[in-house]
């Protein structure tokens, strides 16, 4: 809550916001390529309104933001690293305008995919979670890159993502259970391959739960990874059966990366005194290919059921 004091508001429409809304609360920094398509994305799911946190940006994202009609807009010159990486803003945010929401928590560069998604609003999705008495909704972080170099391709502000970053590790993944707080720890894919083979424990984390029936009394821990109470990270059957989840589509490996890794390693703003970052700087030097042989072509949603990355569960 002190943490919230740390923001200045930009421009507050939230008075626009109508009981039934569902919001997408993000976080981000120097941005502005990919803010079109993002706000583009979501609003033809189904998203009513953006509530956005600018961390110092200097790319014109922000002046950006401000001019959209459905964005209410917070900016901070203070550490990302000491608000828990922007979870402490984004809690705040979420505390004061997402209560009795469906939220919705989700960087730039993750595209949120779920069961029926290319014929149902998200509305059909939170309408059936609200029926089930289901609070809380699983998706898997997947990795998205392209064939070839990554500064073969380069990536112009406005365009889907996925028409350059198609493709994705289909296996490669390893699960467990956290036993303090109940949730799934799943790591993988290309980063682990590529930045993170002589330490693999030590890759990214995969396991996301982005969208949560809101109550003032939730609170995110680690990212979107693990929230408390500790029931909402029960996004798994126990016994041998499958819940519906759904999927990120992570697009960070566009010819942009390159630069912003360098940018956020000199910050060392990020988990662990940035190794991730550290990890990238090493293995970016020759834009590395992240195709292999195994390599998977993304398709839809139905594909990644199929593969057992999401589920549909007993939603029909």
């Amino acid at each position: 809550m002190r943490k919230r004091r740390q923001l200045t508001e930009v421009v507050n429409r939230t008075a626009a916001i109508a009981p039934s809304d569902i919001l997408v609360f993000s976080t981000f920094r120097n941005e502005d390529v990919r803010l079109p398509y993002f706000l583009k994305y979501y609003r033809e799911m189904g998203v009513n309104h953006f509530l956005m946190v600018d961390n110092d940006s200097d790319d014109g994202g922000r002046e950006y933001l401000a001019e959209q009609p459905d964005v209410s807009l917070w900016s901070t010159t203070a550490s990302y690293k000491k608000s828990r990486f922007g979870v402490d803003w984004l809690n705040g945010l979420q505390m004061r305008y997402g209560h009795r929401h469906w939220c919705l928590v989700v960087d730039p560069d993750e595209l949120f995919v779920y069961p029926f998604c290319d014929s149902r609003p998200i509305q059909a999705l939170t309408d059936w979670l609200d029926a089930s008495s289901i609070r809380s909704f699983s998706a898997m972080l997947i990795d998205m890159y392209p064939k070839g170099r990554l500064d073969e391709l380069p990536y112009r502000r406005g365009d889907n993502p996925l028409d350059i970053a198609a493709w994705f590790d289909a296996g490669n993944y390893s699960i467990k259970r956290n036993p303090g707080l109940k949730n799934l720890w799943i790591q993988g894919g290309p980063r682990s391959r590529m930045f993170f083979q002589d330490e693999p424990w030590r890759a990214p984390a995969l396991n996301k739960i982005p969208l949560v029936k809101w109550d003032r009394a939730y609170a995110y821990v680690s990212s979107t990874h693990m929230l408390l109470p500790r029931g909402l990270n029960l996004t798994y059957d126990e016994w041998g059966g499958e819940k519906a989840s759904g999927a990120l589509l992570h697009t960070k490996f566009l010819d942009t990366f390159t630069i912003k890794a360098a940018e956020e390693l000199s910050r060392k703003q990020h988990y662990a005194n940035s190794h991730e970052y550290v990890a990238y700087a090493a293995g970016l030097n020759e834009n590395p290919d992240l195709w292999c042989k195994w390599s998977e072509k993304y398709i839809n949603w139905r594909q990644l059921e199929i593969l057992g990355l999401m589920s549909k569960g007993n939603w029909a």
